[in-house]
C-alpha cells in the first residue's frame, strides 16, 4: 500500500495559518489533499500534524473533509512519519508538505513509479538534483528505509526533516533522482511568505479551482512574468 502523508501545522514563523489559508474558496491544505488524491499511484492520503492544542485546527479540518490525520511530537517529525505508516499498514511513503498547494498528481506519480523501477530505497525530484520548480517537492521511499531511519537518526535536524538522514548517507541508501527535461528550478511555488502567497492567490484566482498542471502554471507565468517576481526575494529555508 502506497500512502501519502501531508506534514502540517498552524505555526510558521514568517506566515502563521498559512496552511488554512484561502485561496480559490478553499484553504490551501485541502487543495493540496485534493490534488494528491488525485495521483493513480497513491492509494491513500494522510495529513500528519503535530499534538500542540494549536494544530487541533488540522485535526478539525482533516475530519470535516473526511481525511485521516494523525498528530504527533511536534518536533520529531520523522516519528510522526513513522508512527503514521505503521498506523496505515503502509508498504511505500510518499511525503508532500502542506504549503505546496501547486503539487502535480502526475509528477508524483512519475517519482512513485521511478523509485519501483530502479527498485531504489529512495527516490525524489529535490535530490541529488533539483530541475522542477520548489513547490512541487515529491521523497518516496520503502516502509523498512522509513523504519532504518527512524531507528538511527540522532536527535536534532535529521529528526525534524525527516528524509535528510537518507540523503545525508548515500552509501547507505540506494537513492533515485528524478528530473525534468529543462531546468524550471528557479521558480518558487511553495508558501512560506506573505509574497510567496501572493503569487498562489494570483495563479488560483486565474484558474478558479485545482484541477490544472505545473505545465499550465508555467504557461500562465510566461505570460505574465512580473508575476514571479512577487516572491523572487525570497530566500529558502535552509535545513
Amino acid at each position: 500500500m502506497t500512502l501519502a502523508i501531508i506534514q502540517a501545522r498552524m505555526g510558521s514563523t514568517r506566515l502563521p495559518g498559512k496552511v488554512l489559508r484561502p485561496l480559490a474558496g478553499k484553504p490551501m491544505l485541502q487543495h493540496v489533499i485534493e490534488r494528491v488524491n488525485r495521483a493513480k499511484l497513491v492509494d491513500e492520503t494522510l495529513v500528519a500534524t503535530s499534538d500542540q492544542p494549536a494544530d487541533r485546527e488540522i485535526e478539525e479540518f482533516c475530519a470535516s473533509v473526511e481525511c485521516p490525520c494523525f498528530r504527533g511530537d511536534e518536533n520529531d517529525v520523522l516519528d510522526r512519519y513513522y508512527q503514521s505508516a505503521t498506523q496505515r499498514g503502509a508498504d511505500v511513503v510518499v511525503r508532500i508538505t502542506s504549503d505546496c498547494p501547486l503539487i502535480d498528481p502526475d509528477v508524483i506519480d512519475q517519482v512513485v513509479a521511478a523509485r519501483e523501477q530502479h527498485e531504489a530505497d529512495y527516490a525524489s525530484n529535490i535530490a541529488p538534483t533539483r530541475t522542477f520548480p520548489r513547490g512541487l517537492d515529491t521523497e518516496v521511499f520503502r516502509f523498512d528505509v522509513l523504519e532504518r531511519c527512524w531507528r538511527e537518526a540522532p536527535a536534532g535536524p535529521n529528526r525534524e526533516h525527516v528524509t535528510s538522514y537518507i540523503y545525508g548517507h548515500p552509501e547507505r541508501f540506494r537513492v533515485s533522482g528524478v528530473t525534468n527535461d529543462s531546468d524550471a528550478s528557479a521558480h518558487r511555488w511553495t508558501v512560506d511568505t506573505p509574497e510567496d502567497y501572493a503569487l498562489l492567490e494570483r495563479i488560483y484566482a486565474h484558474f478558479g479551482n485545482n484541477r490544472f498542471g505545473w505545465g499550465d502554471v508555467l504557461s500562465l507565468l510566461a505570460e505574465h512574468p512580473e508575476w514571479s517576481e512577487l516572491n523572487a526575494h525570497v530566500e529558502q529555508k535552509v535545513h
